[in-house]
């Protein structure tokens, strides 16, 4: 049997402002109409297991059930520890008298050629199922400096090498005895846990324990979180693949790419005549192999070559191609400044629909909220704020105090500070408001909630 297992971590910054901490680039649609955890989960060739962070649960879960996958289960890690913890986790929920292979899978890779991908998997299982470590590594297209290597021979991993620098991964391109490291590997449930155990034990307790405090939490399995907090981090590479002497490799010539920075994505995808990839309202006049991404508004781009720009509703990047890699490092930069940008879209999804903030200024902020049919926001209370709702379309259920009333089209009501409310759409189809805030202060942090469907928090998640 092949348990598919998807590690869904990670924050993906260097192909920011798309990317965000609380909207990860797995989350994102970057070369066709489905995102890339939804194009992972179909590749599975069975129910598969999610290892996610318990931030990005609601989207984790949304996605999946929108591309029609239904996972085995959701794990949720209250905090990234790296994909040695979360395989870990995965092995001690899959072990069993059957035995499975788990096929660990990052959420985020790009694949052109699914047959061909299936072939190597089925390939990389039955050698996993002797007792072998496997991991799956793609021949070399050019001299990547973003990639780890393997050094093989014929499918016996001789070495894992870093991340080269330009003149080293030259001379493993001309060797023609090295493969890309894709991060994808094929293993026992119970070999995994025996090689966990014997080279990073701690690690192995820390998932144990946490896996067995853990809880059942609506269609999540939620570890214990102090229990996680103890376990280190580390990836399957260090923890094990370097150490253990029962590595294999399985050559994936599938059109492989992890879509790990901007000009990973120009590569991937079609181009104009002028080399150009573009998306949205672009207008680009003497430009020339440039990747150029519109969301919101017209974007024009007038003699420039060999560049990225990235238009979102809060955020604009401008790089040189060739620059792609260092986005992450600024990424980091803006994070320590305290750039909201770097962790949020303006527009935020939730279980119940999203907020889009629109507009904000001193003492008010104004945003458009969507509740999706049948979906309740939290019974919650402000501090600090007031609340004007106006309906601009469909059937609002408000709660307000001590009464219920409904509103339609076109009518509003007032949330004095400190007063009880739930807003829910009890209609079938989207409810659309428009939601003025007024108040001392408006952070999302300044919620008390009483009752909520989505068994979340008090603080820190918004509505």
């Amino acid at each position: 049997m092949i348990q598919p297992v998807i590690l869904c971590g990670g924050s993906g910054t260097r192909l920011w402002p798309l990317s965000r901490e609380h909207h990860p680039k797995p989350l994102h649609a970057v070369n066709g109409e489905r995102t890339l955890l939804q194009e992972t989960a179909l590749r599975c060739p069975s129910e598969p297991l999610v290892v996610c962070n318990e931030t990005h649960r609601f989207l984790v879960q949304a996605q999946l059930r929108r591309a029609g996958a239904r996972p085995k289960a959701i794990i949720l890690e209250s905090k990234g520890r790296g994909t040695a913890p979360a395989l870990t986790l995965a092995a001690v929920h899959a072990v069993t008298a059957d035995d499975p292979v788990l096929l660990a899978m990052p959420s985020d890779h790009f694949i052109a050629q699914p047959e061909a991908f299936q072939r190597a998997m089925e390939r990389g299982a039955a050698l996993a199922r002797k007792g072998r470590i496997v991991a799956f590594g793609v021949p070399p297209a050019s001299a990547e400096t973003g990639y780890g290597y393997i050094r093989a021979n014929a499918e016996y991993v001789e070495e894992f090498v870093e991340k080269p620098d330009a003149a080293t991964a030259a001379q493993y391109l001309a060797s023609g005895q090295y493969l890309w490291n894709a991060g994808i590997f094929a293993v026992r449930a119970s070999v995994w846990i025996d090689a966990i155990g014997n080279f990073r034990p701690e690690i192995l307790r820390a998932c144990e324990r946490a896996y067995r405090q853990g809880k059942r939490d609506g269609g999540f399995l939620r570890v214990e979180p102090a229990a996680f907090a103890d376990c280190p981090a580390d990836s399957i590479d260090y923890a094990v693949m370097e150490n253990t002497g029962d590595a294999m490799v399985v050559r994936l010539d599938a059109g492989w790419s992890d879509v790990g920075a901007w000009d990973a994505l120009w590569e991937l995808e079609a181009k104009d005549a002028d080399g150009n990839v573009i998306h949205g309202d672009v207008h680009a006049a003497d430009t020339r192999n440039a990747l150029l991404i519109s969301q919101h508004r017209l974007l024009a781009c007038v003699g420039l070559d060999d560049v990225v720009v990235v238009e979102t509703a809060d955020a604009v990047m401008v790089a040189r191609k060739d620059k792609a890699q260092a986005i992450g490092a600024m990424v980091a930069s803006l994070k320590a400044a305290g750039r909201a940008e770097c962790l949020a879209h303006r527009k935020v999804q939730r279980p119940w629909g999203s907020y889009d903030g629109i507009e904000n200024g001193e003492r008010f902020q104004v945003k458009r909220i969507v509740v999706d049919p049948g979906a309740a926001l939290s019974l919650q209370m402000h501090y600090h704020r007031a609340e004007h709702w106006i309906v601009v379309r469909g059937t609002a259920r408000v709660t307000r105090g001590d009464e219920t009333f409904l509103l339609t089209e076109n009518e509003s009501t007032y949330i004095p500070p400190g007063t009880r409310h739930r807003l829910e759409n009890p209609g079938k189809l989207p409810l659309e408001l428009i939601e003025v805030q007024s108040g001392a202060y408006l952070g999302e942090d300044d919620i008390v909630r009483f009752d909520d469907a989505y068994g979340r928090a008090n603080s820190g998640s918004g509505s």
